[in-house]
């Protein structure tokens, strides 16, 4: 038995990476195939009559990890000067608004036709409401370079503010100035904690002489986002803010504290460094995806009594989407087309407090909206590849 489940998992691992290298070509989003591919897998099993275990448990693990590197990842790459002020403030802009205007305005649907008060359904909306850099960060590596540095940033910051204002809402039972100073405390702590864990763990990346070196430095970033998310501080700014840091170290090496570093050193461990990220976030994404399409059952994603209310929302996200690019003055195509919703949608959805949760905003919903919208995306993709 043993040896089968090893088998399993390296031949699903392998085709996961045949489905990555060959997006570029086919324009079909990995994370569809890796859907239809774990949904398979489970339908194969039940026809065997094989017998495994309940794996719900292990799906929030593995989100919250890729969530970690796929940031982590997208975050290592970006470049951090004068010439891309730009870019970051309009990213940062277009991510802000869609979450609010998505998130209210589908808030207000669920209080209308759930019966629900104005939070709870706000609570339900915002996971819809953003972009996930699970599979948008991917889909982009063969845009061009500005539309790729664009997404890039788009999606890991859509991740960081909705994981933030998702989790100021469901924290606090009242919305009113005291609420808000916790949270202005909170944000500037997490990032008094991010400056010097940043610090630390790169004198540690440019120290270790060791041959085991960039695995405790992964499983440190891990920690400190853990630890960060127990005292409900927004812990991905520790992510987005040291990636920056070390991906840019050449930029800020003028700084007397950051010469001491050594930077001629460091910038070649952090090129392996950005190597084994990047392994390690293939590996987990797959996993997950693999694990959520086992998940699936064939009644929710069938189910015709959300599949309205999923078409509305996808509609909706993108009507918003084309609106504030145009607002924006930003390329329509292809930034229109990608909005994918997926990892950090199900994260979310599977964190909202039993007693907050919908009728309406259930398993079939998430998963039609996160599948017509990578089918959005892919169609767009392939209509205009040469962009």
């Amino acid at each position: 038995m043993t040896t089968t489940i090893i088998i399993t998992i390296c031949l699903l691992l392998l085709f996961a990476y045949l489905f990555d290298i060959s997006a570029s070509k086919t324009k079909i989003p990995s994370v569809i195939l890796l859907l239809i591919l774990g949904w398979c897998v489970k339908q194969g099993a039940v026809f065997f009559g094989i017998s495994i275990p309940n794996l719900t448990p292990v799906l929030p693990v593995l989100g919250t990890v890729g969530l970690i590197l796929i940031v982590l990842e997208g975050s290592l790459e970006l470049e951090l000067n004068k010439s891309k002020l730009t870019v970051v403030s309009k990213s940062s802009l277009l991510s802000i608004f869609q979450m609010l205007l998505i998130g209210m305005g589908l808030a207000w649907a669920f209080q209308y036709f759930g019966g629900t008060t104005f939070k709870i359904g706000l609570i339900n909306a915002i996971p819809f409401a953003i972009i996930s850099s699970a599979i948008a960060i991917p889909s982009a590596r063969n845009l061009m370079a500005g539309n790729r540095e664009f997404i890039t940033y788009e999606s890991s910051l859509s991740d960081i503010f909705g994981v933030i204002f998702f989790n100021f809402i469901t924290l606090n039972d009242n919305l009113n100035a005291g609420s808000f100073g916790i949270f202005l405390l909170q944000l500037i702590l997490m990032i008094i904690v991010s400056f010097v864990s940043t610090l630390a763990l790169a004198y540690l990346l440019s120290k270790i002489k060791h041959h085991i070196k960039y695995t405790p430095i992964l499983l440190l970033v891990i920690l400190i986002y853990s630890v960060s998310k127990i005292y409900h501080l927004p812990s991905l700014i520790f992510i987005l803010l040291f990636g920056l840091f070390i991906g840019n170290i050449d930029e800020l090496k003028r700084f007397n504290i950051i010469a001491k570093l050594k930077p001629e050193i460091l910038n070649l461990e952090v090129q392996k460094f950005k190597e084994i990220t990047s392994e390690m976030t293939f590996l987990i994404r797959a996993l997950f995806f693999l694990l959520f399409g086992f998940l699936i059952e064939t009644s929710e994603l069938l189910n015709t009594d959300t599949f309205v209310w999923a078409v509305i929302i996808t509609l909706g996200i993108f009507a918003v989407r084309a609106v504030l690019l145009k607002i924006f003055r930003l390329p329509e195509k292809p930034l229109l087309y990608i909005a994918p919703r997926g990892l950090i949608t199900i994260l979310l959805f599977l964190s909202i407090p039993i007693t907050q949760t919908l009728d309406i905003a259930n398993n079939s919903l998430i998963l039609q909206v996160i599948i017509l919208s990578a089918l959005v995306m892919m169609f767009g993709l392939v209509k205009h590849k040469k962009i």
